[in-house]
């Protein structure tokens, strides 16, 4: 009965995952200079990036400490998403649901 929602937790994860990871890339992108912010639809999507991934970051922000320009929160969330899979996949493949 709730495997399909467990199942759809887990897509959403994943798709939180894959989000974080084009976010990352693209702050680096910026940072270098490959991509113009100036252009409009680059300023979208990064806009789009930034709107989703922000709210799940500030708070991991706000629990680490400073680290000297350096970010961390996206490597923590990215292992806090890889713990919960994979306790989620432990879950479906044992047969508690």
């Amino acid at each position: 009965m709730l495997a399909p929602f467990i199942e759809a937790i887990y897509f959403a994860l994943n798709l939180v995952w894959w989000l974080i990871i084009a976010s990352v890339v693209a702050s680096w992108l910026v940072a270098f200079g490959v991509v113009n912010t100036r252009n409009d639809v680059v300023y979208r999507i990064l806009d789009i990036l930034n709107r989703v991934t922000e709210p799940l970051l500030r708070p991991l922000r706000r629990l680490l400490p400073p680290m000297g320009g350096l970010d961390l929160s996206p490597m923590v969330l990215l292992l806090v998403i890889y713990i919960l899979q994979r306790e989620i996949m432990i879950v479906l493949s044992r047969g508690y649901v």
